[in-house]
């Protein structure tokens, strides 16, 4: 999709972050390490909480509740969205009809239904919106998906993702902390690393009996992919000891051998012939930076040139169609079709869609067969 750009003129590119909390934070972080954006303002529902980080910052910054409004006060040409999932979408919306172009935390909204939301709403407004998938901003991963390539392509690629962090808050309370909090992160890398979307799903979700948090902390999901592989995802995030990466621990079995990472350490592969290979993790592929700082990077990057980046809402929403039809399947005890779920999530978004012009891009879908998979 194309979007309005904004030239290079010489100055960093002026952001507001919205949502002060422990993300927050790390895209403090993140912004001030990166010269090509300048921080203008801090808006949190808690003005208190934004004034406090305000006085912490080297430079003066303004401070409020209203992402607009401080946006217009500040000439902010950008909204950088770390609040709750739950607020995405309204946040989101209401910059893109501002004419601000949004670099969002994932998941990209609550629901898919939101997402496509979203995802029309940036074609109405011929603005930019990407979402933060900072997982594929790795060197190792982009490694890893070369040594998969060169052995054929997988046929099979599975992640074990087992963590046991007492966050607190929200995720504590969440219905399904694991798959959409965490799990997006590996769902997405597993589209990224098979270059495919997603067919169907089969998952289960579980909670073991020692668990801190309120939904289901555990599953096991197998994915069909439009490749023809499978991908399978399974951990938990009340698993203490012998913990594996945050990225989680990976293997790929293709034709002509198999290669694995465990998410922290340079990946490695074997082929048929029996000769273990360990590349060096460089890439062929620049990568901007590491993390929220190359997404941070490649948003300014796009906005600039007009190029497409990773994590454009049309592609991404596909991540997110994962994690919901993973939960649908596990509720309905069946192997759930992404195809299905996306009509499903559609056919939603028309129902409860506020704005007339997103209704006809989203009517405009359902017209030509369903979402198009980007």
């Amino acid at each position: 999709m194309s979007f309005r750009t904004i030239p290079d003129d010489g100055h960093p590119l002026r952001v507001v972050l919205v949502g002060v909390g422990g993300m927050g934070q790390a895209w403090l972080r993140a912004i001030g390490d990166c010269p090509e954006v300048q921080l203008v303002g801090l808006v949190d529902l808690n003005t208190d909480a934004a004034a406090a980080v305000a006085t912490g910052l080297s430079t003066p910054v303004a401070v409020g509740s209203d992402a607009l409004e401080v946006a217009a006060r500040t000439g902010g040409q950008a909204v950088i969205d770390v609040t709750v999932p739950a607020a995405h979408h309204p946040v989101t919306t209401a910059a893109l009809f501002a004419g601000l172009p949004v670099l969002g935390e994932k998941p990209v909204a609550s629901t898919v239904a939101q997402g496509l939301s979203l995802a029309a709403a940036a074609e109405v407004t011929g603005e930019l919106f990407m979402v933060s998938q900072s997982r594929r901003y790795n060197e190792q991963l982009w490694t890893f998906k070369e040594q998969i390539n060169a052995l054929g392509g997988a046929g099979v690629l599975t992640t074990e993702f087992f963590k046991a962090p007492h966050f607190g808050g929200f995720r504590d309370e969440m219905d399904h902390p694991l798959l959409l909090d965490m799990a997006v992160h590996q769902l997405d890398s597993a589209r990224f690393l098979l270059d495919g979307h997603p067919v169907s799903v089969y998952c289960e979700e579980y909670n073991p009996p020692w668990s801190w948090y309120r939904g289901d902390a555990g599953c096991t999901a197998i994915f069909q992919m439009s490749t023809g592989a499978r991908y399978v995802f399974t951990g938990t995030w009340c698993s203490p000891g012998l913990e594996t990466s945050w990225n989680g621990s990976w293997r790929a079995s293709a034709e002509h051998g198999s290669a694995r990472w465990n998410g922290d350490d340079a990946p490695e592969v074997e082929n048929t012939g029996g000769e273990a290979l360990h590349p060096e993790t460089e890439t062929s592929t620049e990568l901007l930076g590491d993390g929220i700082a190359g997404s941070l990077r490649e948003f300014v990057s796009c906005l600039r040139t007009g190029a497409t980046p990773m994590g454009e809402v049309h592609d991404n929403v596909l991540s997110l169609a994962m994690v919901e039809a993973a939960i649908d399947s596990h509720e309905s005890s069946r192997r759930v079709l992404l195809e299905h779920s996306l009509d499903a999530a559609l056919e939603a978004a028309v129902r409860s869609e506020q704005s007339e012009e997103v209704a006809m891009v989203l009517k405009s879908w359902q017209a030509a067969g369903g979402y198009p998979v980007r």
